[in-house]
């Protein structure tokens, strides 16, 4: 009984540790852009003296965030959605075996997965298609990778019991309708866990925007925030701003998200 009750306490104790090493840095940064320049050279640990909000507008009005964080929303919810989207249809036949060596094509995705990145044949067939410095062609470019959302997709359409293909094929249900109508809102774990892991990998590309959107006025809040850095390097309350005017559409994205995560993370585990 003793040791059922140290291991708790360990347990309790490891987690809270976790815990403090993912929020310190959010409270730190948060501490950070309530100050003053004048507050933070004085003491950058201290405990700020009051909520500033207004170094936010600001920062929002000296960054042009509004432009930046309008092209990510248009670039993160156009690539997410078409990624699901081309995932689900892909998912669906080769997790069932319905398209001949489903098995292969499997191993195909899984193997891109760990190939290097090809961006010199990217950018060229980008340029070739007059898609580059475009919106559409960024879209497009950043729907191609399905990544993982399309394996844990795979994973759990298999743990979908096979009957419901045949009793809806049964009742007259055709192809789409039955992904859309059946299969999808079994999936909402699993697409919430796609969602995120998509978006952030959108949200956060740099590498991408910088080789393909030379146009200013096509570039989304990351490369906002790399240019505003480049302008208030010395001023950190204000980056810290910044920062967090960057990081919060993904917190919010995953607040709503975030019971269905563990669900989809675990998807396709155990078979029904």
């Amino acid at each position: 009984m003793g040791g059922t009750k140290r291991t708790r306490i360990l347990s309790y104790f490891i987690v809270l540790l976790m815990l403090s090493l993912y929020l310190f840095p959010l409270f730190y940064l948060f501490n950070v852009s309530m100050k003053t320049q004048s507050e933070y050279l004085i003491d950058p640990v201290a405990i700020a003296k009051g909520l500033r909000l207004e170094n936010f507008m600001d920062a929002w009005e000296k960054g042009n965030f509004s432009q930046y964080m309008w092209n990510s929303i248009l670039y993160t919810g156009a690539s997410t959605l078409f990624t699901l989207l081309l995932s689900v249809f892909a998912a669906f036949p080769l997790a069932r075996g319905y398209v001949r060596f489903s098995t292969f094509f499997y191993m195909f995705f899984l193997i891109s997965m760990y190939l290097p990145n090809p961006l010199i044949p990217q950018f060229a067939l980008i340029n070739s298609l007059g898609l580059y410095n475009t919106q559409l062609g960024f879209i497009l470019l950043k729907t191609t990778g399905t990544g993982i959302a399309f394996l844990m997709f795979v994973g759990y359409i298999k743990s979908v019991s096979r009957e419901l293909d045949e009793a809806a094929a049964m009742d007259g249900c055709g192809y789409t309708r039955y992904l859309f109508t059946i299969l999808v809102p079994l999936m909402k774990p699993v697409l919430a866990t796609g969602i995120i892991l998509t978006a952030i990998g959108v949200w956060n590309d740099i590498i991408g925007p910088t080789i393909y959107l030379s146009d200013p006025a096509f570039q989304p809040v990351t490369k906002g925030l790399f240019s505003f850095y480049g302008q208030y390097m010395n001023n950190w309350p204000l980056l810290a701003c910044g920062i967090l005017i960057v990081t919060l559409p993904l917190v919010i994205l995953y607040i709503f998200l975030q019971r269905f995560i563990v669900g989809g993370a675990m998807a396709g585990a155990v078979k029904s």
